[in-house]
This record gives C-alpha cells, structure tokens and sequence, in this order.
C-alpha cells in the first residue's frame, strides 16, 4: 500500500472539473466514450527516494499529464510548459513510492497534480485540452516470433498484453481487447488479421460496439528489434503507418501515439473566453425527471462547460444555455460520445445544438 505525501490545499477551478459527477452517472449516461479518471497522475521511474532524483520524477510525471491533457507530445515543446516543467516539483498535489519490477532501481513514484493548476497551465499555454470524456478504442494485435503466428492476449502473450494496456493508459485512452472467444474466431481469422483486412476487422468489432478499432501486425526478430505495420480505423477513414522499433515496447507505443494523436487532433478544443451570451441547447424526448437531472449534470462534468442553465421546460423538451469554453462545433464533437444523445437538426436558427434523448 503506497504512503502519499506532501499532500497541498488547493481551490478546484471549474476549467477542470473534478471528475466525480461523470464517473457517477457513467452507467445512466451510457457515453460511446469513456471518463478518464487518471488523467492528472502519472507514475514514472525513480531513482532513490532523495529529493534530487524526487524533483526528476516530477518534472517526468508532469510531462506525462500533459502529453494525456492535451493529447500530443507537441505540448512538451511550448515555451509556457518547458518552463513549468523545471517548477514542477512545487506543484505536485501528493506522490508515493511503489515497489515496481520493471524500474532498474526496483522503485516508481505515483504523482499526482492538481487539475486546476494544470488547467490554468493549459489555458496560459495556449494549447487545446483534450476532455477526460474519450472514445474506447479495440485492439487486434498480431505478433509473429520463433514459434510462429498468433493474436496478442492475456494467454498467448500475457506480458505484451499488459504493456498494450499500459501503453494506452499512459496516453490517457481506454482500451478493450478483444475476447478471443469463439464468436471472435468465427469473425476474424489469423490471416485477415495479419492481413490487416479492413471489412473483416470492422465486422470482427461490431459486437464490441466501437467506433475506434486499431490492428497491428508485429514481427518481434532474432536481435530484440521489432518492425510491422499499423491500422487505424474510424468512421469512413484509415490511417495505415509502417514502424520499425527498437523492440515490442517501443512498436506498441507508436501505435498508441497514431491512436492519441489523431484522436486528440479531432476532439482537443482550446479553451477560450465565453462572450457571456452562452451556446442553446435543445434536448427533445426526455420523459423523466431522472433523465432530466443526469443531462444536466453530465453536461456540467464536461471540463469545457462552466454552466448548463435550464432555460425552458415545455413537456418532454428542455432548452438549455451553456457558458462553455468552446465554439458549438467543436462542443458536439465531444457531446456525441454520448450515444443516448442523438444529434437531430434544429427547430429554429436560435437553437445551436439540437438533440433527441434515446430512452
């Protein structure tokens, strides 16, 4: 059990909401994303509990939180963020030591930020946030070795699969992998897989009800060096990249980085100052005072709303105004993660977005 220290008060902004309204009503919202819940920790090797190799971990782990913030390893070279990152060590929230096998001193750190500093750190840099609200993402994974061709999972590669898991928890996205039941062995052969076959890929999915799915064909060689190929499959689109690493590790983090990037690309918003007149919002068949009460709610979890004010109730249509951060477009991108919230077209100009609740 870690011992957390150096624990700070500090005032919650609203730029990052505390995430426990989200988490909460998950199930009841039913989001075809997911609510990262540790966005704003990072554990990362440590040399020695010292106050040197201490101040090393910090500025690592911030880093971390804020290639998983903003989605892109581009942030680490804003002027804004380089000169945080020396002050790191000041702002951390509370940190632990943990016993770890894969760090050579036998040792980690967990550190934890305050989401309101790295909020206002976002906001001062001037580079996009991307909301703890992400799409789940499915991985099919072949690798070829000595013994030959088979799917990566918790039987066949144990190890590796821990490290796809691990590796896409570090960029801040959820992941799934596949069940490898019969139901998956009837969609998708070990052949179009390493083929990388789209329409059979995408078929293989369907049950996992995803909108995200990334495959892999990796060959792990005699000298511990690694090479394959990745596909990234959203909507319409496909993003194919050929890698060669230094070893499975290393091929696996660049095609979470395809996922991140890209995914981050769609759906970061820089945040920006709200004209105070506020976006409308129309929610049409909301039948329950349930219902009513966990949009709301869900509405205000989103790191990028201040507000969400009840304006108009007429039966079962609610009208809203948010005092958000973001232009509407770019705030429909990240409310359509919620599968329960259709978007449909307006009953008027006055109305900017417009959706249908689905029972």
């Amino acid at each position: 059990m870690p011992v957390f220290h150096g624990v700070k008060g500090k005032r919650v902004k609203k730029l990052i909401t505390v995430l426990l309204w989200p988490l909460l009503l998950l199930a009841a919202i039913s989001p075809r994303g997911e609510v990262v819940g540790d966005l704003y920790r990072a554990q990362v090797p440590v040399a020695d509990q010292g106050a040197g190799a201490l101040a090393a971990a910090s500025r690592e782990a911030l880093a971390e939180v804020l290639v998983k913030v903003s989605g892109s390893q581009d942030v680490l070279a804003n002027p804004v963020i380089v000169s945080a990152l020396g002050q790191a060590r000041k702002n951390v929230l509370r940190y632990a030591y943990i016993r770890s096998e894969v760090s050579e001193s036998g040792l980690e750190a967990q550190v934890q930020f305050d989401d309101s500093y790295v909020g206002d750190l976002i906001v001062r840099a001037g580079v996009p946030l991307w909301t703890a609200n992400r799409p789940l993402v499915l991985v099919w994974l072949v690798m070829e070795d000595s013994t030959g061709r088979h799917f990566v999972n918790s039987d066949t590669s144990p190890e590796l699969a821990a490290q796809v898991k691990a590796e896409f928890s570090r960029r801040g996205v959820p992941v799934q992998l596949p069940l490898f039941d019969l139901a998956d062995t009837a969609a998708l052969s070990l052949d179009q897989a390493w083929r990388l076959y789209g329409p059979a890929l995408e078929a293989a999915s369907q049950r996992y009800d995803v909108q995200d799915v990334i495959a892999g064909r990796l060959v792990a060689l005699s000298d511990g060096n690694a090479t394959g190929d990745w596909s990234y499959l959203y909507a319409s689109d496909r993003l194919d990249r050929s890698v060669t690493a230094a070893d499975p590790v290393e091929f696996i983090s660049q095609g979470v980085a395809l996922v991140a990037e890209d995914m981050s690309a769609r759906y970061a918003v820089a945040p920006s100052i709200s004209d105070g007149s506020g976006i409308s919002m129309m929610v049409q068949g909301v039948s329950r005072y349930a219902d009513y009460a966990n949009i709301v709610a869900w509405l205000q979890g989103l790191e990028l709303i201040e507000h969400a004010n009840v304006e108009r109730v007429s039966g079962s249509t609610i009208e809203l105004r948010l005092q958000a951060q973001a232009a509407p477009a770019q705030l429909a991108a990240i409310i359509e993660l919620n599968q329960r919230l259709t978007p449909v077209p307006p009953p008027g100009m006055n109305i900017q977005l417009s959706y249908l609740w689905q029972d």
